[in-house]
């Protein structure tokens, strides 16, 4: 059995729940108990869900830099995972702790904390919990400017340009990654956006910063997304566009798997 996971290889084939491929269509999100998606920008439970089988075990401790509505502290919870998530407001923090008490579980400790994934202590949140490492982080950082999530001038969502968007995405790399434990995951849910008559390949940008801090790549996944509340119920007038203008509506997003082989 890997050590980073609960998988009993022995039995392999009765995991047919488990995706193995790097393309992922996912037709409807789970939304049962606590799992809302009225949140902007929020992704679906079932990206948390497949990477937390593939990478973590039940106990282990799980940080989510970028909390929102709290789906990846959810889907921890109801694996018997121990989460930690983090968000610049402390509004949406409430919001998000409501939802995870309503599916509390004894075996699993949530703890939340309002504050500047950049900068904020990641060693005093841990030496709360009585924990030295973590053993999983999930990045699910803004796109850029697609959505403005606050007015905070360090939500990355209100960075100027391409190159400070990198720079304070990579000070949360940074940070937050210095305690995840060696030879144990990352992964990042990132995607691309046009400016300027062309595609930024955000996804792919945010991929090399992990590559230049020493990560290794362990899996590029495409994951396609249909109607979001900026497009709702404007399908037509969107393929008017991309046929007029040459571009193409994108459909999918990345999920970059990677593991820390440094200390």
């Amino acid at each position: 059995m890997p050590k980073y996971n609960d998988i009993d290889m022995t039995a392999w084939k009765d995991y047919e729940d488990i995706v193995t491929d790097s393309l992922w269509i996912i037709d409807k999100r789970d939304n049962s108990g606590a799992h809302v998606g009225n949140y902007h920008g929020n992704f679906v439970p079932q990206i948390p869900h497949q990477l937390f089988s593939r990478y973590t075990k039940k106990g282990d401790w799980i940080l989510d830099p970028f909390m929102g509505s709290g789906t990846s502290l959810i889907e921890a919870q109801r694996m018997k995972r121990n989460a930690i998530g983090i968000d610049l407001q402390q509004i949406v923090i409430n919001e998000a702790k409501q939802r995870i008490s309503a599916e509390a579980d004894s075996e699993s400790k949530i703890i939340t904390a309002c504050g500047d994934s950049s900068t904020i202590s990641i060693k005093s949140i841990l030496d709360s919990a009585g924990i030295e490492k973590l053993q999983f982080v999930i990045f699910h950082p803004p796109y850029w400017d697609i959505i403005k999530f606050s007015d905070n001038p360090n939500d990355l969502s209100n960075c100027d340009n391409l190159e400070t968007f990198l720079d304070s995405f990579g000070n949360v790399i940074d940070n937050t990654t210095e305690f995840l434990e060696k030879n144990r995951y990352c992964a990042c849910v990132i995607g691309d956006k046009y400016a300027n008559s062309q595609v930024v390949p955000l996804g792919f940008y945010c991929m090399n910063l992990f590559m230049e801090k020493n990560f290794l790549l362990k899996a590029v996944i495409v994951k396609n997304f249909g109607e979001t509340k900026g497009k709702a119920n404007q399908q037509g007038i969107w393929r008017y566009r991309a046929l007029k203008n040459d571009f193409y509506i994108f459909k999918h997003e990345y999920i970059f798997v990677l593991k820390k082989i440094t200390d």
